[in-house]
């Protein structure tokens, strides 16, 4: 099975949380989007550890088993479309994750994340831990 990895999930697993490592460990590929990597970076150039947590970053997406994807043009229909029934509905998450959300359901993955707000788009496959 194909998992999506947010920002929190990989925080977590670079924590050592557990079951984000039995997670990854039972999935046949991990995908990263690229959303993801730029809020990572974010918080790496704000912490005192960046040169180390770019290395962590780095040696992740060498693995065999990760994808780094990137917005297409189909993301952005997906995004459209996402943040348009989320405002309908007026249940607004934050942009980059309606991002996260299009790229997930873009490359048929299941989204492993911390944040009960993606529980609020429709049709996504999520695993929300907690």
């Amino acid at each position: 099975m194909r998992r999506l990895l947010d920002t929190s999930a990989y925080v977590a697993l670079k924590r050592g949380e557990e079951r984000v490592a039995e997670i990854v460990r039972d999935s046949g590929e991990i995908a990263l989007p690229l959303i993801v990597v730029g809020e990572l970076m974010f918080g790496f150039r704000n912490g005192a550890r960046f040169e180390e947590n770019m290395g962590q970053l780095e040696a992740f997406l060498d693995s065999p088993h990760v994808t780094l994807i990137n917005p297409t043009w189909v993301t952005a229909d997906r995004f459209g479309r996402i943040a348009a029934g989320l405002r309908r509905a007026g249940t607004p998450i934050p942009t980059n994750d309606i991002w996260i959300a299009a790229q997930t359901m873009e490359s048929g993955a299941e989204l492993v994340t911390f944040d009960r707000h993606f529980d609020r788009v429709v049709g996504l496959p999520v695993i929300v831990l907690s």
